[in-house]
């Protein structure tokens, strides 16, 4: 997709594919009536890996890299990922803020342009019951991202058997490509 198609997206469903050895991520637009629409990127992460790394391909062939993210270090509870285009240009970074996220997971995003935008998990008791009550911790959790008190996006986690999302982007100036990279996080990185 061109990245002016994609920066005008106000939406994104975002469904995991089940696979053995890999995460993989279905990035779709919204159809008009509001279901899903056409495959708008593809990302694959592999389990287990020392230093995190996850490539976002314009579609499920891998063939074209469109973005990626990668951590700075290995094994930081408070990881920052640098998110670069496909020719390795910085779009921006995200990282968790560990001490916030013991009882609520807190991540703050950074992009050029715009303030610090900081995402939590909405529910206060939903992010309690996931930690303290390991039958629960399937319990659907929704991230708001705000910067000054203004919504930038969010992340809505959908019931169901596999893990599906819907992302809604407030913010004209947003990347999309660095939302879609949260996003992905928000489900690869989580229970890490």
């Amino acid at each position: 997709m061109h990245p002016d198609n994609l920066q005008a997206q106000q939406q994104f469903h975002i469904r995991q594919r089940i696979r053995m050895m890999v995460n993989q991520y279905e990035v779709h637009a919204v159809a008009p009536d509001g279901s899903e629409g056409g495959l708008l990127a593809f990302a694959q992460q592999k389990r287990l890996a020392f230093k995190e790394q996850v490539t976002i391909y314009t579609d499920d062939s891998k063939q074209q890299p469109l973005l990626g993210f990668k951590a700075r270090q290995r094994l930081d509870l408070g990881a920052t990922y640098d998110v670069t285009d496909h020719a390795g240009n910085p779009i921006g970074l995200f990282r968790k803020d560990f001490a916030q996220s013991l009882l609520r997971s807190t991540w703050h995003v950074e992009q050029a342009g715009l303030p610090q935008v900081t995402g939590q998990e909405r529910s206060m008791p939903v992010a309690v019951l996931r930690r303290f009550v390991d039958s629960l911790s399937w319990l659907p959790y929704h991230f708001d991202f705000v910067a000054g008190g203004q919504p930038v996006f969010s992340v809505i986690k959908k019931w169901g058997l596999r893990d599906r999302y819907v992302v809604q982007i407030q913010h004209p100036q947003a990347d999309r490509r660095l939302v879609i990279a949260m996003a992905i996080a928000l489900d690869a990185l989580q229970g890490r």
